[in-house]
């Protein structure tokens, strides 16, 4: 008889095996840094480039794989790479694309911190940006030039809410052979196909990101992002950075998204409904100046949003009078008590986060105060009731 291991050696060297078969609606929670081969063959052969195989953790385990194909469905492309945040999937599309004497532009809506990545990393890199009007296609026409490589677009833009129009865009980026890259964000692969904004297949962009955290997660307590692309020569450029970079998600995210993500269009729906019916109730308030919200006629952009999107996000900004000075909007946020203050949004509790538009916005047209308003899950009108609350303590009945 030979001689029995050692207990830690047998411990960890434990010949059973499950049994194959096993079902159950969410996928098994794979977690690895080293993946075991059967030979060296196998170690040999196997490539990072592919899904055909397991190379290393940080390469993909069947958790992240099965999550990448899901979120590739959801956005209507073919491949998707999963990073740490939704800023760290525009910092890969920056990377993988631009070099020393590139130039990059964006939309002066966008996303503040993809800003500040081109204006504080990509510039020290030699990498050159400029910004356009997003809701002027002749703007964009105008700022591409030779060293131009590629095109970001945002719909809606950041905190002020324009809808861009996005086919137009991307045509005129198209024309002129350079890359598009969406911030999807906001439709999250639900309100309009990022592939095809247009509804004719001729004028999709060329990869959708997006900050899972948001609608997808919808629990306000993962961090991840994605990079999706219809694409095989783009996606496996940007699959290079991405393994040359290190980024990788952990298993229980991965798991946290796969448990979400049946539920985004229903609880994208909900939200919808619920910050249209608040978007209106600001309507008649006499304190605001603008209600921004793609679905209100009136807003900027609404008629692309009403040709291009079937949904909208719970998602609205409320710009007040400039009449009411900047300390009594922030005494209103400071009122409210089922609202919290608070970054993100699609998450479960409402959330307002107020803004200088000066600020966020300088040298463009905007002027005051503006609230955004992330819509929770609680009761409209429990929402409408601590609005009105905080009104009166801020401004007087």
């Amino acid at each position: 008889m030979p001689k029995r291991p050692a207990l830690p050696t047998e411990l960890i060297h434990h010949p059973y095996t499950p049994p194959a078969g096993f079902e159950a609606p969410q996928p098994g929670v794979f977690k690895a840094s080293t993946v075991i081969f059967p030979n060296t063959a196998a170690l040999q052969a196997r490539d990072w480039k592919e899904k055909n195989g397991y190379t290393y953790g940080l390469h993909g385990t069947p958790t992240t794989f099965t999550l990448e194909e899901r979120i590739a469905t959801l956005e209507g492309g073919l491949h998707t790479l999963l990073v740490p945040s939704g800023l760290a999937a525009i910092t890969l599309v920056d990377t993988s694309l631009l070099g020393q004497g590139d130039e990059v532009l964006i939309p002066d809506n966008a996303y503040g911190p993809g800003k500040e990545l081109a204006r504080q990393e990509l510039k020290r890199w030699g990498i050159a940006h400029r910004f356009y009007d997003a809701m002027d296609p002749g703007s964009l026409a105008a700022a591409i030039g030779p060293a131009t490589r590629l095109v970001w677009l945002e719909a809606p833009g950041s905190i002020t809410m324009e809808f861009p129009d996005l086919p137009a865009l991307v045509r005129i980026a198209r024309a002129r052979g350079v890359t598009t890259a969406l911030d999807n964000t906001w439709g999250a692969g639900v309100a309009f196909d990022p592939f095809a904004p247009g509804g004719d297949g001729a004028a999709g962009v060329d990869i959708s990101v997006q900050a899972l955290t948001k609608f997808p997660s919808g629990g306000g307590d993962v961090l991840m992002g994605s990079v999706t692309t219809r694409d095989d020569a783009l996606h496996l450029r940007l699959k290079a950075t991405h393994m040359h970079m290190g980024w990788g998600v952990g298993a229980n995210d991965a798991e946290a998204l796969l448990r979400s993500l049946p539920t985004v269009a229903l609880r994208y729906a909900a939200q919808d409904a619920a910050a249209r019916e608040l978007a209106r109730w600001w309507q008649g308030r006499l304190e605001v100046a603008d209600v921004l919200h793609p679905a209100l006629p009136g807003s900027p952009g609404h008629a692309h949003w009403l040709r291009n999107c079937t949904a909208a996000a719970g998602l609205f900004s409320v710009r007040f009078d400039e009449r009411h000075p900047v300390a009594r909007v922030h005494a209103f946020v400071d009122a409210l008590r089922l609202f919290r203050i608070g970054y993100s949004w699609a998450g479960p509790v409402s959330l307002a986060v107020p803004y200088d538009l000066s600020v966020i916005r300088p040298g463009s047209s905007w002027r005051g105060t503006l609230v955004r308003f992330s819509i929770g899950f609680e009761a409209v009108e429990d929402l409408i009731a601590d609005l009105e609350q905080a009104l009166v303590a801020a401004f007087g009945g």
